[in-house]
């Protein structure tokens, strides 16, 4: 492999998370990294949509989990109706978008699998929306790959056991991400270069970064992918 991508698999992601399949071929989906919950940088349970209030969390049920839970073993929560609360949020703030008709029965499809873990439910979505983006690069799973270390020193070590010889990394890492322990592991570091979109919104003025539903469901599949790789 020449260039990969190590990130969690969020939930439902934005659209900066599949820009940056766009120049690399590999995604490492971080599954084995402990469950974040409560803080600013809580994605991996939920992301935002729009309503005629602003933005709002669409968020995904979970059973508690001990802190340090590997993100793979976090389990969805079998004693709430939140997947039906989540699909009527859903319909009830995107049901006059253009393209309501053709998407929401594939997120209905989506929450409808009998699926029980956390990773497991955010893959398949991630899986259904690089397919809806056009993006076709192979994936695993970082605990397949039985990393050792921490942070920077774990990152070398996924890297170099799928052969990268770039890691392409988001904006957001630039606060801990020390490029001199890569490199000196003989690997180079490409940051992203990522401009959100503008793109036709329902409910007032645009707001970035939100889901990638929320284009999906506004502009269509073929139209969403050509905003993705800034064909407007």
């Amino acid at each position: 492999m020449t260039r990969v991508v190590i990130h969690q698999p969020d939930f439902a992601p934005y659209l900066g998370f599949f820009h940056r399949f766009l120049a690399a071929d590999l995604y490492v989906a971080l599954d084995h990294a402990q469950f974040v919950q409560n803080t600013s940088r809580a994605w991996t349970h939920r992301d935002k949509i729009k309503t005629p209030q602003g933005e709002r969390w669409l968020s995904l049920s979970v059973e508690k989990a001990l802190l340090g839970t590997p993100i793979k073993e976090v389990a969805l929560s079998r004693t709430r109706d939140w997947r039906q609360d989540n699909l009527r949020l859903i319909e009830e703030n995107y049901r006059k978008a253009k393209h309501f008709d053709e998407v929401f029965p594939e997120i209905e499809r989506l929450y409808e699998q009998p699926i029980e873990r956390l990773a497991d439910f955010n893959l398949s979505f991630i899986a259904w929306m690089m397919d809806a983006f056009d993006v076709r690069i192979p994936w695993l799973l970082s605990s397949s790959l039985e990393p050792v270390g921490q942070r920077n020193e774990m990152l070398v070590d996924i890297l170099r056991k799928v052969d990268a010889r770039t890691y392409l990394s988001g904006v957001g890492a630039r606060a801990y991400l020390e490029e001199d322990v890569l490199k000196s592991a003989g690997i180079e570091v490409l940051w992203q270069d990522f401009r959100h979109p503008v793109y036709p919104q329902l409910h007032g003025a645009f707001v970035p970064g939100l889901s990638g539903l929320d284009m999906l469901l506004n502009c269509g599949l073929p139209r969403s992918r050509g905003i993705l790789r800034g064909e407007q």
